[in-house]
């Protein structure tokens, strides 16, 4: 993405099945847990790269002796400084005692993080300083095992007002008004609940301290998590662990955010992304299980573990970001994806140029784009096969014409490339923008000068200022006669509220052409009209019926935004002429057919929330407000 956004965040979850002597027998480490953990992490942190955090559960430690322990890091790489420290630790409490290392009881109640049950967490801030009390693993305490929480999380919920508040009213007193805090405190205040349900159940049957046992034995995590979660309007896939042990993995029922797991007899293992379970443990793809929509994996203290329904599960939007961009190409659906993205945009492209292929060169940047690049590559192999076929059975009379028809192929070439050594901190705009246009190095003396035409696959176009800034002006240099910029992504015309870090509507140059064409048309009203409509939506307490938005792109079609886009982001100097290809709609649900989440292109949004946020959003826009709509 050459306009750069920030991503999901990510989440890692491990309980060991079996007793801790076992690891330590049969791996020879006690570090087995830690160091699986670690290879989670680092395999997801395309996911996370704001801070990371990781928590640790001891199962039965006997009173006296610690057993939950949490680091959490800002550091620039905090998932390397995380378990550098926990391997410190560890290696520091067995000086001088290597016996000790063996010997499972005697680590559990004197070294921290040689626990059962781990969870982890990559940060990506969509809202809050980058400071170390907003990285997850989210900590609970309390002096009753079973009332200590450990949460940690890939969500954003829409409604973090209508939450707080009903925190408050259940008594409570939040210390801010942020999803993380009303969510935790939230499953908190029914895990004090259903602790004192068992508790009262149980009172003079029992007494402590066996009483304690027969809480943790009896408490009902789905019922938890029922009450909990009923209200949540968002997308999210929630790790817990509570402090006796028992831990849940809770999908929200769109199945917005992704979550995956994993298990055997000697583990459960649960990741936002399939490829980091499948490098970690070296199991197959088919191992993997998906946690369904609206379902809680709940793994009890004992470690049985099964899929349980929370809350009634709703049309499955699982969002196609994570297919387009987000999630790791090595997961062998997403790669078959990403490559049917770049496939399906050949006609547009062939269009574009006119089906020029001889003077016509390929390429694409940034990286990410590189395997939808390989779809339409193969695209246009089909697509010469069938030109050779055709002239083949029309029939070629000179030999030199069939040996030309057959040896053709694409013009495929590396022609931009970034210099990650490069630091752009001049602060002078006029001379930034300069710099900026160097952080990519140029692949020069392959363009034939004013009769080639360059197409330039990119995975999804959000804003254009990368593109006007830097990478036009140095594809210009090259000396094309015309460039065309691919997104295998359709056009991002709505803010997300689920995740990703797209909140305002300004940002999105789709969003910008549909203003310049409503003034060029003589449509201004329209926009007044909408902005009235959000403001009495809003004020009405009706803003979640209806995408009041929606109505600004309705007067024009796809290939007039994408057009009138190509105009706003060509650099005034540029000499070659441009023209801008989308992804269609319909060719993404074609190419990601199980993952319909499609709200940012099209203004349809899974929960009644999102339609809230696009108003407010608009609102935002229009008294020039730079704040989150949610």
């Amino acid at each position: 993405m050459s306009d750069t956004i920030k991503h999901e965040c990510g989440i890692a979850m491990i309980r060991l099945r079996k007793p801790y002597q076992y690891y330590i027998d049969k791996y020879k480490t006690p570090l087995y847990a830690a160091n699986k953990l670690y290879l989670l992490m680092e395999k997801q942190v395309n996911r996370g790269q704001d801070g990371a955090g990781v928590a640790n559960i001891k199962i039965d430690v006997p009173p006296g002796h610690r057993y939950i322990s949490r680091y959490r890091s800002v550091d620039s790489q905090p998932v390397a400084e995380i378990f550098q420290k926990i391997n410190k630790k560890v290696k520091k409490s067995l000086k001088g005692n290597k016996d000790a290392a063996r010997d499972a009881r005697w680590l559990q109640e004197n070294v921290a993080f040689t626990g059962e049950v781990w969870l982890g967490h990559l940060r990506y801030g969509t809202h809050g300083a980058n400071e170390i009390e907003n990285c997850h693993p989210m900590l609970r305490q309390n002096n009753w095992r079973s009332r200590n929480l450990v949460v940690a999380g890939n969500f954003n919920m829409t409604n973090v007002d209508e939450l707080f508040d009903k925190l408050v009213s259940l008594g409570q007193h939040p210390k801010e008004r942020v999803d993380t805090v009303t969510v935790m405190e939230k499953i908190g205040h029914f895990l004090d609940e259903e602790n004192q349900r068992v508790f009262d159940r149980f009172k003079g049957i029992y007494e402590n301290p066996d009483l304690s046992d027969i809480i943790e034995d009896n408490m009902d995590l789905q019922r938890v998590l029922h009450r909990s979660c009923r209200d949540f309007d968002g997308g999210y896939a929630m790790a817990g662990m509570t402090g006796y042990g028992a831990a849940f993995v809770a999908r929200d029922p769109a199945g917005i955010r992704p979550a995956y797991y994993y298990a055997d007899d000697e583990v459960v293992v649960v990741a936002s992304e399939k490829p980091a379970i499948k490098t970690a443990f070296n199991v197959e793809y088919s191992q993997i299980r998906e946690v369904k929509p609206g379902h809680a994996l709940i793994i009890d203290k004992y470690g049985e573990y099964d899929e349980y329904e929370f809350i009634k599960p709703i049309e499955k939007r699982s969002c196609s970001f994570e297919r387009i961009y987000f999630s790791r190409a090595t997961d062998p659906d997403i790669y078959n994806e990403r490559k049917m993205l770049g496939r399906l945009l050949v006609p547009q492209i062939l269009e574009e140029i006119d089906h020029d292929l001889e003077n016509t060169v390929f390429s694409y940047i940034p990286n990410t784009a590189e395997t939808a690049f390989f779809g339409m590559v193969e695209g246009l192999e089909d697509y010469l096969a069938k030109q050779r076929k055709k002239a083949i059975m029309e029939g070629i009379l000179f030999e030199q014409d069939l040996e030309k028809v057959l040896s053709f192929r694409p013009r495929i070439e590396k022609l931009v490339s970034k210099d990650v050594k490069l630091r752009t901190f001049i602060t002078d705009d006029a001379h930034r923008d300069d710099m900026v246009s160097h952080v990519y190095d140029t692949t020069f003396e392959v363009i034939k000068k004013g009769k080639d035409n360059i197409v330039v696959m990119d995975d999804s176009i959000v804003r254009g200022t990368t593109l006007e800034k830097s990478i036009l002006r140095m594809l210009d240099r090259l000396g094309p006669k015309k460039i065309i910029i691919v997104s295998s992504a359709p056009q991002i015309r709505f803010p997300d509220c689920y995740g990703i870090d797209m909140s305002k509507v300004k940002e999105f140059v789709a969003f910008r052409a549909v203003l310049e064409l409503l003034r060029e048309r003589g449509l201004d009203n329209l926009i007044d009209e909408v902005y009235a409509q959000c403001v009495v939506a809003i004020e009405s307490g009706n803003a979640t019926r209806k995408n009041y938005v929606k109505a600004l792109f309705e007067p024009f079609t796809y290939q007039e935004v994408s057009q009138k886009i190509a105009h706003i982001v060509t650099p005034k100097d540029l000499n070659a002429e441009l023209a801008v290809v989308y992804q269609t709609v319909d060719n993404l649900h074609r190419a990601c057919p199980n993952h319909s989440g499609d709200w940012y292109f099209t203004g349809d949004y899974p929960t009644d929330g999102g339609n809230k946020v696009v108003n407010k959003a608009f609102v935002n826009f229009m008294e020039n407000k730079v704040v989150r709509a949610y």
